[in-house]
Order: C-alpha cells, then sequence, then structure tokens
C-alpha cells in the first residue's frame, strides 16, 4: 500500500488533525526553541468512546491526547482555557479545551510538553500509544481475601 492510500484509509477526523496542526507549525510554532526537529505532526489510536473520538497527537512541541466531538456530535460547551474533568476506565484525567478556527471544538490532556526526550519520532509514537492504552485499561482491582486481611498477606 502507498501513503496516498494509507492516508485515505485514515479516519477525516485524524487527517484534519494532522493538516491543522500541521498549519499550526508551519505558521505559528516555526523557529520557536521549543520544536524537537525529530518529531512530526501525527494523529493516531483515535476510537469511538461514550459519545466522543478519543487518541492522541504527536507534534514537534508536545504529545497530548485528544477528544474530538464524534460524527454530528459535539463536546460540551466550554470556554478556551477551561479544563474539564473527562473519566476513563483508567480514571479520571484534566482535559482542557480549545478552539481553532480550521479545526473546530477539541480538548486536549498534556504527556509531554516539551517532547525533547524523544530522539525519534517512533519513540514520541511508542509513547503515546501507550498512554491511550493505559488510558482505556481500568487499574487492577485490589483482591483482599479474608486470609490477607488477617495475616496481613
Amino acid at each position: 500500500m502507498n501513503a496516498a492510500s494509507d492516508s485515505a484509509a485514515r479516519p477525516a477526523d485524524e487527517r484534519a488533525l494532522e493538516q491543522g496542526f500541521e498549519r499550526i507549525r508551519s505558521e505559528r510554532m516555526a523557529g520557536l526553541p521549543l520544536l524537537n526537529e525529530q518529531l512530526r505532526v501525527e494523529a493516531l489510536g483515535f476510537r469511538d468512546w461514550q459519545g466522543v473520538r478519543v487518541g492522541a497527537l504527536v507534534t514537534p512541541w508536545s504529545i497530548n491526547l485528544i477528544i474530538l466531538p464524534a460524527a454530528g456530535g459535539a463536546l460540551p460547551a466550554a470556554r478556551s482555557g477551561e479544563s474539564r474533568t473527562w473519566s476513563f476506565p483508567s480514571g479520571a484525567y484534566a482535559f482542557v479545551s480549545a478552539a481553532d478556527p480550521a479545526l473546530g471544538v477539541y480538548a486536549q490532556c498534556s504527556l509531554f510538553s516539551p517532547a525533547f526526550e524523544f530522539e525519534c519520532h517512533d519513540d514520541a509514537v511508542t509513547a503515546a500509544r501507550a498512554a491511550l492504552e493505559a488510558l482505556f485499561t481500568p487499574p487492577q482491582a485490589a483482591r483482599l481475601s479474608r486470609r490477607g486481611l488477617l495475616f496481613g498477606e
């Protein structure tokens, strides 16, 4: 499969997010010292979840979890910069609302900002995928038996 068909097979929201953040990279972020030039803009792992789309976004300046509206839906009303807690199988996390004329409204939770600790793009993608997996993995339920309670096991 070539890159053009790979891109066409990806969900439209991921492609739009990448295009929007690539524009931000080239226009607003160009030349800033907080860019890790080893990284590029890539949206990944988006899935439908409780009426929204959740995934990750790697950029040369940060790695974030992202919440987008589901097709035909909208995120809860919030001012840009306002924090809201979203609950996931692994716990509750603060996401900051953002809006962009080209991208619309979305919410983001910073994982790495800036993203200097990554020597290559593949390492950043691996970290983003691991964070997404952890987000949707419930914590192990503590199993305390009567014996464990009585004997401190």
